[in-house]
């Protein structure tokens, strides 16, 4: 199940969310415009729905989150983009990833409200 929107996920859409990969969920941001698209199978799958709702490419970033660790990850495939310096999987950008790390923390609100 994917769930995309720009308000934080409630427990019972964190739950459901953790179906594909149990304690982790990836997840696409549109940093620019606060929308977050989780529970994808591949980040492509989330980056089109943020596409096809307007999200340009630049300010989309792939990543996830594991839910016991409560560590955040910006690493995908579609981080990759050396028009933009990104060369690697991860957000190289310290401020894209500052921003990515916030943002996630937003949308995931309460799993660290534990």
């Amino acid at each position: 199940m994917i769930l995309t929107k720009s308000t934080p996920f409630t427990k019972d859409e964190i739950d459901q969310l953790r179906e594909q990969f149990d304690s982790y969920i990836k997840t696409v941001i549109d940093v620019e415009k606060k929308i977050c698209s989780a529970g994808c199978d591949r980040h492509f799958e989330s980056e089109k729905i943020l596409l096809d709702q307007g999200s340009k490419q630049a300010n989309l970033w792939g990543g996830g989150i594991d839910l016991e660790t409560k560590t955040i990850d910006g690493n995908s495939f579609i981080n990759i983009r050396s028009t933009q310096g990104n060369t690697s999987n991860e957000i190289q950008d310290v401020n894209i990833r500052t921003a990515f790390e916030k943002i996630t923390k937003y949308f995931f609100q309460t799993v660290y409200a534990k």
